[in-house]
């Protein structure tokens, strides 16, 4: 694998579910592949899970990992050619992403939509940017429209949860007073397509995801009625895509209550608002596998770590 940027990357998700969850049984067994060898973390915006379970999943295999807050301490980046950069920007991508290529053996990206500029966005012109000039392997640790590392640690985490061959999986919308981004939710639900699984998308009319992505998929706008007979309940917030970035409802009605809940499994990518996306009794249930997803991170990364080293 050259590099890590979408879900479907990874070639056969079972497979790869199979094999992250053997390296979380024996972490350490891989530490001389990436021995001498050193991976570049990029942050243009904030973290917690992605940037620890990113590096220790990096020290696990014997990487050594730098890591780069850009957006306070690089330069402001210009993104497109010919331009005249006579304003604010110092630094062209061109000769960021080739200078980082000859620090590093893997360079890591997190760049959030701005959900402003739908076009601009969806041409992600950050990790793109990287991947169409650096001279090594990329790894996107969430972009403007994807989350792939967050997606498979979800895939990870229903594998060792599910007790039924086929479960019902639901993925819900949630109020928030922030406008978010689409990234989590558009990787789990080209997850969700590689899953044998009964798959259902419910949220408020005026939510719809980006039809390409959503293609195939069962949308219900019942909450209750989508959440009868889940074994797993995934809940997230995001802006409207058609009325890009807005927050059109803050209803509070979809906030996941135990009630709804059921016997169901609750997932969430955190972090989360208490009592606003989702009910305390909940979140402090044993219900909640919301701790599990965030331990397997770690290994979603170093799975994909792995295969990245592999063949280098």
């Amino acid at each position: 694998m050259k590099n890590y940027l979408h879900i479907s990357d990874l070639g056969n998700l079972q497979d790869a579910v199979k094999e992250a969850i053997a390296l979380k049984q024996n972490p350490y067994q891989f530490k001389e592949l990436g021995k001498q060898k050193t991976i570049c973390l990029l942050f243009f915006n904030n973290s917690l899970r992605t940037r620890l379970s990113t590096q220790k999943a990096g020290m696990n295999l014997g990487l050594d990992v730098m890591v780069m807050n850009f957006g306070s301490e690089g330069w402001q980046l210009e993104y497109e050619d010919g331009t005249v950069m006579n304003q604010g920007k110092s630094e062209h991508i061109k000769e960021a992403a080739q200078v980082v290529s000859q620090y590093a053996d893997i360079v890591a990206i997190r760049a959030f939509a701005g959900l402003i500029d739908k076009e601009k966005d969806e041409a992600e012109i950050v990790l793109k940017g990287f991947e169409k000039y650096a001279s090594i392997p990329v790894v996107n640790m969430e972009s403007s429209v994807g989350h792939p590392l967050q997606a498979l640690a979800d895939a990870i985490t229903l594998e060792e949860h599910k007790t039924v061959k086929k479960p019902k999986i639901v993925l819900s919308w949630a109020p928030h007073p922030k406008s978010l981004p689409h990234a989590v939710a558009n990787s789990f639900i080209e997850m969700m397509k590689l899953q044998d699984a009964e798959f259902v998308i419910t949220h408020p009319e005026g939510y719809e995801l980006n039809p390409e992505i959503t293609k195939d998929c069962k949308i219900v706008y019942d909450q209750e009625k989508a959440l009868e007979n889940a074994n797993f309940v995934y809940v997230k917030n995001w802006s409207s895509y058609s009325n890009y970035g807005k927050v059109l409802s803050e209803d509070k009605n979809w906030m996941m209550t135990k009630k709804k809940l059921g016997d169901a499994k609750f997932m969430h990518c955190l972090p989360v608002r208490r009592n606003v996306v989702v009910e305390d009794a909940v979140l402090d249930s044993n219900q909640s596998l919301v701790i599990e997803q965030a331990n397997n991170r770690t290994y979603s990364a170093q799975l994909a770590l792995k295969r990245i080293l592999e063949k280098l």
